[in-house]
């Protein structure tokens, strides 16, 4: 697939939507793998979570077909346009908006670089899956076109702000530095989606992916989901080993990874 026209709308309003991403199969399956945890037993704890809203974290020890999302290769194509190599998964999570939420406040992703003054350069990127229809009145994200461009000193608007409506299997791709929240849901229905967040492979990721997905329960993934939860290295150089090895030897011992000299061991 040509995502060049996914990139270029990116640069120009910070975002892009994909409909038809993800097959109706896979996004009732995942919802089956949710319905435990999704029993109105655990709502937000203050206004940004939302009193009216569940959430759901550490999806890959609870979900496994999340990882259809996590490493969707569309997805991952237009990030690797934006982000360095060897990026990670910063975070990923599940939320359900019940009726009566109220919209959150206006925020970004990007929030490992908030010591850096804007403009910077991009340090991370998020997708935002539909697992419902998202709707005018559901509490459909609200994305502010432009602002990932923004001055530090520019604040958000409600005027202008727009809703993103996508029927359920779509995504929408943006870059994590554009302003945006979830919307208020004045209908009688939920809203549930899915949010994968990506950061430069040298920030700390908001969620210690290492520790939702321990090397057994990684080894059930694909490398690349293993790579981007954190089971790699930044290359060139060796950021991210444990007691002086590869991570991945964790997860299967006989890794043997890269090697610069022939008179050294395989890292």
């Amino acid at each position: 697939m040509n995502v060049q026209p996914y990139i270029d709308a990116i640069e120009e309003q910070g975002y892009v939507i994909i409909e038809g991403a993800l097959p109706g199969s896979v996004v009732d399956q995942t919802k089956a793998e949710l319905e435990p945890f999704l029993q109105k037993q655990k709502m937000g704890r203050n206004d940004f979570e939302g009193f009216c809203s569940e959430r759901v974290y550490a999806l890959l020890a609870k979900a496994p077909s999340v990882a259809e999302i996590v490493e969707h290769a569309t997805a991952l194509a237009i990030v690797d346009a934006f982000l360095a190599k060897n990026y990670l998964l910063s975070s990923a999570l599940a939320i359900k908006v019940h009726p009566g939420e109220t919209p959150q406040s206006f925020h970004r992703d990007d929030v490992g670089g908030a010591f850096l003054p804007l403009p910077r350069p991009l340090l991370g990127m998020s997708t935002i899956w539909a697992y419902d229809d998202f709707t005018e009145n559901n509490g459909a994200t609200e994305v502010i076109p432009g602002s990932h461009r923004w001055e530090q000193a520019r604040e958000p608007s409600a005027e202008e702000a727009v809703k993103v409506t996508m029927p359920a299997g779509s995504v929408m791709v943006f870059s994590g530095n554009l302003y945006h929240r979830g919307g208020a849901n004045t209908s009688d229905g939920t809203r549930l989606g899915i949010t994968p967040q990506y950061c430069a492979p040298w920030i700390r990721q908001l969620e210690t992916m290492t520790l939702v997905a321990p090397p057994d329960v990684a080894g059930r993934y694909s490398e690349r989901v293993q790579e981007l939860l954190g089971y790699s290295v930044n290359d060139p150089g060796f950021m991210g080993y444990v007691d002086g090895l590869h991570p991945k030897r964790l997860i299967n011992p006989d890794y043997r990874g890269r090697k610069y000299r022939d008179d050294l061991p395989a890292s």
